[in-house]
C-alpha cells in the first residue's frame, strides 16, 4: 500500500540558526523499550529543571489525531479527503478554502477537522473493543482516556508511561503507514530542516499545549512530539515553547541523546550482476561449478580471464542463461542494496558524503528500476549503479538505515565519481565539502537544485486525478447498483472514490483513504480493473471482499452490462 504526504520541501541550503527562538532551559525526553520506560533531561543553561519520572501526567494535545489515524488505518475505516470551507479556524492547519487535504498530509500538518470522530463515523463501542485488543485490557482506569474517541481532548492529562505503552501496542503495519506520513515532520513540517540531524530516525506527531498545573503554577506553553523511532521504539519529548521551535532548537542534542534505532529492511531489490562483463564460471573453493543459491566463498571468472572473489549467505544465486553462460543474481532489502552501492561507488568513511550518496542511490533505484513480480529489478552496471556482490560493510549499512526511505524527488538523479555537472552528485566533491563541514542535505541541495527530499514510494507526491476515469465510474454506478445490492455486505462509500494516476506498478485501491490508483481508461481491461478496485472498497465488509477471484468475476459481470450505452 502506497502512502501519501504533504508536498516535499524544495532542497535549499537551510539556515537553522536564523529561525531558532530564545532557548528553553531543558527538554524532557522519554522512550519505552522492552517494557521499560527511560527518562532523561537535556539542558541548555539556566536553572536545573524539576526531575520527572514515567508517572508524570502530560497533556494529550494533538496526539489524539495520531490515535484516530491508527485506528482508522488498522480497521480500514474510510478516511475521505477533507474539503476546507473557510469557516472553521482550525482549517488554518489544513488547506485553503475550496481545497482538500488527504489523510497523511492531515496527520503531518495536524489538521483536526479531518480526524473528527463524528466525521469519520467511528462507533464508540468498536473503538473501545479495538483498544481493548491492543492493550490486552479494557481502556479504563489509567487508560480511560482511550475509552471513547469523543472524549480524547487536547487538555486530557495522561500518564507518560501509559501514553508510551499505547504507542507501543500499535501493529507494525499501521504504524508503518503513520511513520511514512510523520517522516515529513523533519522535512517540511514543524521540524523543517532538522532532517540533517535525524535522518529518517524520528517519526513523530508534534503537539503544543499547556503544561500540567502540578508542574507549573502559571500556565506555560508546552511543545514537543511523540511517536516512534525507526525501529518502532515509542518516544516522547517536550519543553517550554511551541513544537516547531522545540524541534529546531533541540535537534542536535536530541538526536545524540536518543537510543540507536535500526529499521527493518523492507522492500525487495533484484540485481543482475556483471551485466556488461560475460561470466565464464562461478566456482567454490573446491573448483566445483556453482548453481542455485550460493552459500560460502566463490570465485567468479570472466571471459577476459579476470577473477573476483565473493561470499554469499544465500542472497546470491547462479542461473544458466539461454546461451548456457552462468548469470549471477542477488536479492536484497532496499537498505542492504543501498549500502552495497555506497561500498561500491564510494565509501562510508566520510559519513555526510556517504549519507548523500545513499539518498542518491535510493533515488536512482526508485527512478530506474523495473517492477518485476513485486521486486524492483536493476542491473549492476557502470551504465546504471554498481553494486558490491559482497555483503555490505557495517558502516555502509548503518548509513543506509539512517537514511531509510529518504529520496530526492522532482529531478532526475545522477552521480559520478569525479565529474561535477548540473543535476549530478560528484562523489569526490561531496567528500571534499563534507570534510569542510557540509551536511548531507547541503550536499544534496548543491547537487540537485530544485529537487526535494521526500519519502520513497509515493509519499509526499500529489494525487494526479483521472477525471475521465472518475466520470466513467460515476455513470456506471447507477446501473451496477441493482447487482451490487444483492451482494451481502456491500456498502457504497459515502463519497465517490478519488482515482489517481499510477506511473509504475500494478493498480490498487486504498480502502482507508477511498482512493484507487490506476492508469487512464483506454480498453475493456482498464474498465474491468476500475470495477475490480472499486469492489475492494465497496465490499470491504463482505466476507469475500478480499477474494481476488470472486472480485474479478464480479467486476467482469459489471463491465459486461453494456455500460457504453450510459
Amino acid at each position: 500500500m502506497t502512502r501519501r504526504g504533504i508536498a516535499p520541501a524544495v532542497l535549499a541550503l537551510p539556515l537553522l540558526a536564523a529561525a531558532v527562538p530564545a532557548p528553553a532551559a531543558s527538554l524532557d525526553v522519554a522512550w519505552r523499550k522492552d517494557g521499560v520506560t527511560t527518562v532523561t533531561q537535556l539542558h541548555q543553561g539556566g536553572a536545573a529543571p524539576r526531575p520527572f519520572d514515567a508517572s508524570r501526567p502530560v497533556p494529550l494535545g494533538s496526539l489524539w489525531k495520531l490515535f484516530v489515524y491508527i485506528y482508522a488505518v488498522d480497521t480500514r475505516t474510510p478516511m475521505p479527503d477533507y474539503r476546507c470551507g473557510g469557516r472553521d479556524p482550525e482549517e488554518v492547519y489544513c488547506c485553503e478554502p475550496g481545497q482538500t487535504i488527504a489523510r497523511d498530509a492531515a496527520l503531518a500538518q495536524s489538521c483536526g477537522p479531518f480526524f473528527e470522530p463524528r466525521r469519520l463515523k467511528i462507533p464508540a463501542a468498536t473503538w473501545r473493543n479495538y483498544w481493548t485488543d491492543r492493550l490486552a485490557q479494557a481502556p479504563a482506569g489509567e487508560f480511560a482516556w482511550l475509552a471513547d474517541p469523543s472524549r480524547m481532548q487536547p487538555g486530557r492529562l495522561v500518564r507518560l508511561d501509559n501514553l508510551l505503552q499505547a504507542l507501543g501496542s500499535v501493529p507494525a503495519t499501521s504504524r508503518a503507514e503513520a511513520e511514512s506520513a510523520l517522516l515529513r515532520v523533519v522535512l517540511d513540517g514543524r521540524g523543517a530542516d532538522t532532517v540533517r540531524w535525524f535522518g529518517s530516525q524520528l517519526r513523530v506527531k508534534t503537539f503544543s499545549w499547556h503544561e500540567a498545573p502540578q508542574r507549573a503554577p502559571v500556565a506555560r506553553r508546552l511543545g514537543g512530539a511523540a511517536g516512534w523511532l525507526a525501529d518502532g521504539t515509542p518516544v516522547w519529548f517536550a519543553g517550554q515553547g511551541a513544537s516547531s521551535g522545540i524541534l529546531r532548537q533541540w535537534a542536535p542534542q536530541l538526536a545524540a541523546a536518543l537510543p540507536p534505532a535500526q529499521p527493518e529492511d523492507s522492500g525487495c531489490v533484484m540485481v543482475d550482476f556483471f551485466a556488461r562483463y560475460p561470466v565464464r564460471s562461478v566456482r567454490d573453493a573446491n573448483g566445483v561449478s556453482a548453481t542455485g543459491a550460493l552459500n560460502g566463498r566463490f570465485v567468479v571468472r570472466f571471459d577476459n580471464d579476470n577473477t573476483l572473489a565473493l561470499r554469499s549467505a544465500g542472497e546470491l544465486t547462479v542461473e544458466r542463461g539461454s546461451d548456457g553462460r552462468p548469470q549471477v543474481r542477488g536479492r536484497f532489502g532496499v537498505n542492504e542494496y543501498v549500502a552495497r552501492v555506497v561500498d561500491r561507488e564510494g565509501s562510508a568513511r566520510d559519513a555526510e558524503a556517504a549519507k548523500a550518496l545513499a539518498v542518491a542511490a535510493r533515488s536512482y533505484l526508485q527512478q530506474n528500476a523495473r517492477l518485476v513480480a513485486g521486486c524492483q529489478q536493476i542491473a549492476d552496471s557502470s551504465a546504471a549503479q554498481r553494486v558490491s556482490p559482497n555483503p555490505a560493510s557495517a558502516e555502509a549499512l548503518a548509513i543506509a538505515r539512517w537514511t531509510d526511505q529518504l529520496i530526492v524527488d522532482g529531478v532526475t538523479v545522477r552521480y559520478h565519481s569525479t565529474k561535477s555537472s548540473p543535476g549530478t552528485l560528484a562523489w569526490a566533491q561531496a567528500v571534499t565539502l563534507a570534510r569542510q563541514g557540509k551536511r548531507f542535505d547541503e550536499l544534496l541541495a548543491l547537487a540537485y537544485p530544485g529537487g526535494a527530499v521526500a519519502v520513497a514510494g509515493n509519499s509526499g507526491a500529489r494525487c494526479e486525478r483521472l477525471a475521465a476515469n472518475e466520470a466513467w465510474l460515476a455513470r456506471a454506478l447507477p446501473r451496477w447498483r441493482r447487482l451490487l445490492i444483492t451482494q451481502g455486505g456491500y456498502e457504497a462509500p459515502a463519497m465517490m472514490p478519488v482515482i489517481c494516476a499510477l506511473s509504475t506498478g500494478m493498480p490498487y485501491s486504498e480502502q482507508s483513504r477511498n482512493r484507487i490508483y490506476m492508469r487512464p481508461l483506454s480498453t475493456r481491461e482498464d474498465r474491468i480493473t476500475l470495477a475490480h478496485e472499486y469492489l475492494h472498497i465497496g465490499l470491504r465488509q463482505h466476507p469475500r471482499g478480499q477474494d481476488e477471484e470472486y472480485v474479478e468475476q464480479l467486476a467482469r459481470r459489471l463491465v459486461d452490462m453494456n455500460l457504453e450505452t450510459l
